[in-house]
């Protein structure tokens, strides 16, 4: 978790207008001395956003219980924002009443004179003026109570249950010590009393946001480095006409130290929520779908909870396609076979024992400080101040250092931590504004470098190789600059050649030649796009090497880095060249550029945002993006690319790798066909080929092919005939604890339709909103695609058809093909969210 940033300006001039009202302007929005509110009726904000009333919740253990509650007044599934009376729920209902008191204080009371009081407003400020104060619901869902003047004595927003509100403080230090604000979740689904979760400011160690199971901590954020300002985040919802965009800020003042954000204009409600079972979500409402849609949650992933990945162990956030634990420089896995079975608890231990305070520190940067650390310095230290501080004291382990000057309004503008004990809860979160650079004390660094990560006696060993090698090093310069015009010229023939390539290559059997003009980029202007193909810039990884985001030209793209050992080599690169350079339309990633220099080989692709399908089907906080509606186009704009390859581009391609990764959606959630690498081009009367080197991804390989190496467009029909049974059902292709207990999503999805389940089989979260008849034409044509005879598989141009017009008379589909593999030599796994290529030799396999 990563520290917020800042709010929008326009949040606070609605603010000011909105105090600034008359108070006679309406009286829905209100409450009055002597005008109580009462079970049957509601107050509504001005704008129409939120409503104050009494409420009882689905599925609750206490039938008659009553809770006074804000929710939203637009949004048809009741959501509950703030609960006043959550310990004490009001079993007599029939005297239920709201009133505001001249004292002032709001009370919930049973009605009767002098009777109990449910719940009361604390802490209120003493009323100023003489006219009577009046208790507002604000349209940012903030309940106030105001004096006659306009000042306000008490607000909801002061005292949160289990929702973080756009324009609300979540206050993580007053100017008391040891205190701060904490979201606490319900207790259960139908249970809005205070439950075992709890999120906030850590009130002992310093400026650090805590998710806590009582008093166990399940997650935490790296301490304060003192930014205000964050990077917006940006979220998609699927049909939307434009991005969500949180702004998140920390304001620092002499009295408190608080997060807050606001939202771009025009966005649905979108809020942050502590869930009953213990995650941190940010949800936005979808009118289109009626539901939450979840774009975030916290902690996540996996190795970001608390103390996943043991002592001096650290999770890589950066690493890709999945973070996963690591240990510190100098240290390895205290337990081989547990770490190697991915059971990291244990934690690293030292390869060498500190020699005490003779050791260095060696500098990590971009790091999520550890927990349990102790501050020194008050406040004023410089970074050579922090570094002595910690080097003689040979029990100090690590330190970090902050300039917090950006960020505090105080004299205390530094801080500096140490660290005495194990480094528990450590993370590597990139370029991030909440990032630190931890000084680790370690064997075999020098320890007047300060931190710089000097190696001890490094110029005893320099010096003489220096000095032993300058005159080879004056032999080998007259030799280069003798052969450098030589290797100049060699070089830019080399790239020439390779630019010619693009429009003459002999690829398949034929001798295709085709004037096309490709661009030509230099590595030199690729690496300064990436930052030097820095890992936060890395975006995917896979068998063939690593994608990059980059900017080139002021657009963004994305660089498909090959590496020196990739199974995807020259043959496969200008293949991908030839192919994509040449093929245009709307279903297929558009390639920009190549560049071919010494061993680099790189291809630069248009950057889509939404990345893969897989990347979102399969995520439970994502799918929820991917209405019917969505997925319907998913498909139909599939189907269309292959079309287009298979029938209506002046070549005949056969893609031979098409899947959920190899299927990329741009921003509006359009899909385009990727990764050519192993395509394959027919001639005008060639119907099949056969290969002696099976490439592709089990599951998704139609079985003539994975057997007996032979594939036609009938065997991209297959692998189209798998990607629709996914995009529909949710389901990955080879998951047997989701297809009940069949081996494979195809054997499930054919019983389901024998059985005349066929209804059963769509996603859940789709069948609220999904048009029924759409959905079983997917799954006819899907078992039409999959059968075992490849000539009873549809052609694409029938496949587009039925999709874009109907059909009630689609012939009944035979039983489709499946197979099970007994033994796989895997060469090369490349599963990747951007692209992957997958070769495998497939050994043994038993028809069934």
């Amino acid at each position: 978790m990563d520290w917020p940033a800042p709010p929008c300006c326009t949040t606070t001039a609605v603010l000011i207008i909105l105090i600034l009202l008359p108070l006679s302007v309406s009286a829905d929005d209100r409450l009055a001395p002597g005008k109580p509110l009462f079970p049957n009726s509601t107050i509504v904000s001005d704008g129409g956003a939120f409503t104050l009333g009494f409420f009882s919740p689905s599925n609750s253990s206490i039938p008659a219980g009553l809770y006074l509650g804000i929710w939203y007044n637009d949004v048809p599934e009741l959501t509950t924002v703030w609960v006043a009376n959550r310990e004490t729920p009001a079993t007599n209902t029939t005297t239920l009443m709201l009133s505001l008191t001249n004292t002032p204080n709001l009370v919930l009371s049973d009605g009767d004179v002098g009777g109990r009081a449910v719940w009361m407003t604390t802490n209120v400020a003493t009323v100023l003026g003489s006219s009577p104060p009046v208790a507002v619901l604000l349209n940012n869902g903030n309940l106030v109570i105001r004096s006659s003047n306009g000042t306000t004595l008490w607000q909801s927003f002061d005292h949160p249950t289990d929702t973080f509100l756009p324009g609300m403080k979540l206050r993580i230090q007053y100017n008391k010590p040891g205190t701060s604000d904490r979201l606490v979740s319900w207790k259960g689904p139908g249970d809005p009393s205070p439950g075992s979760f709890s999120y906030g400011g850590d009130p002992i160690t310093f400026l650090q946001v805590i998710l806590w199971d009582g008093e166990r901590r399940v997650s935490r954020s790296g301490p304060w480095t003192g930014y205000l300002v964050k990077s917006e985040r940006r979220y998609q919802q699927a049909n939307a006409s434009a991005d969500i965009i949180i702004y998140l800020a920390v304001v620092d003042s002499d009295e408190e130290i608080y997060i807050t954000y606001s939202l771009s204009d025009g966005a649905p409600h979108t809020r942050y929520v502590l869930t009953y079972f213990g995650e941190y979500l940010v949800q936005s409402w979808n009118s289109k779908t009626s539901t939450w849609l979840v774009l975030g949650k916290w902690p996540s992933p996996e190795c970001n909870r608390y103390g996943y990945c043991g002592a001096y162990g650290y999770c890589d956030e950066t690493a890709a396609p999945t973070p996963t634990c690591k240990c510190f420089d100098g240290f390895k896995p205290a337990n081989t076979v547990e770490w190697t079975n991915g059971r990291f608890s244990a934690g690293c231990r030292r390869k060498e024992p500190l020699q005490g305070c003779t050791d260095g520190f060696l500098a990590l940067p971009r790091m999520k400080s550890p927990d349990r650390f102790s501050i020194v310095g008050g406040g004023t230290s410089t970074f050579e101040e922090c570094a002595a501080e910690c080097n003689r004291n040979c029990s100090c382990v690590a330190y970090a250092y902050a300039n917090l000057g950006s960020g505090r309004s105080r004299g205390d503008v530094t801080r500096c931590l140490v660290w005495s004990g194990d480094l528990v809860d450590t993370g590597k979160i990139g370029e991030e504004l909440g990032s630190d650079t931890l000084y680790v004390r370690l064997v075999g660094v020098d320890a007047t470098s300060s931190g710089k990560g000097t190696k001890r006696n490094v110029m005893k060993i320099v010096l003489p190789v220096l000095g032993s090698s300058f005159l080879v090093f004056v032999c080998i310069s007259l030799a280069w600059l003798k052969l450098k015009g030589k290797r100049e010229k060699w070089r830019k023939r080399k790239n020439v050649s390779l630019v010619g390539t693009s429009t003459s290559y002999e690829l398949s059997e034929g001798n295709l030649s085709h004037e096309h003009e490709f661009p030509f980029i230099r590595f030199e202007e690729i690496a300064f796009a990436t930052h030097s193909f820095s890992e936060t810039c890395m975006i995917g990884q896979g068998g063939f090497g690593k994608v990059y985001k980059g900017l080139l030209g002021g657009q963004e793209v994305a660089v498909k880095r090959l590496s020196r050992d990739s199974q995807q080599g020259t043959k496969e690169f200008k293949n991908e060249v030839i192919l994509i350079a040449k093929l245009q339309h709307r279903n297929l990633v558009q390639l920009l550029g190549c560049c071919a220099e010494g061993d680099e080989k790189l291809l630069i692709y248009e950057y889509l945002p939404n990345k893969s399908l897989d990347a979102t089907l399969f995520d439970g906080s994502r799918k929820m993006l991917l209405d019917w509606a969505t997925r319907f186009n998913i498909i139909k704009g599939v189907a269309r690319g292959l079309l287009y390859l298979h029938q209506d581009s002046r070549l005949t391609i056969i893609h031979r790798d098409l899947k959920a990764g190899n299927v990329l959606l741009d921003a509006e959630m359009r899909p385009k066909i990727a990764d050519f690498g192993m395509a394959r081009i027919f001639g005008d009367n060639q119907q099949n080929a056969s290969t002696q080197r099976v490439v592709g991804t089990y599951g998704y390989m139609a079985p003539e092919y994975a057997m007996e190496g032979v594939f036609s467009t009938k065997s991209d029909v297959y692998s189209f005939g798998v990607l629709v049974l996914e995009v529909v059902t949710g389901i990955r292709r080879n998951s047997s604890n989701q297809t009940m207990g069949f081996p494979s999503l195809i054997v499930y999805s054919w019983n389901m339709w024998k059985e005349g389940k066929t209804e059963e089989l769509p996603d859940s979260s789709i069948m609220d909103t999904c048009s029924l008849d759409e959905v079983l034409l997917c799954i006819h044509v899907a078992l039409l695609c999959v059968q075992e005879n490849p000539d009873d598989r549809p052609l694409m141009s029938l496949v587009v058809f039925i999709l874009e017009n109907g059909s009630t008379t689609l012939p009944a589909p035979s039983r489709p093909a499946y197979f099970a593999r007994r033994s796989i030599e895997m060469l090369q796994i490349g599963d990747d969210i951007q692209n992957s290529v997958n070769s495998f030799t497939l050994t043994e396999i038993e028809g069934r």
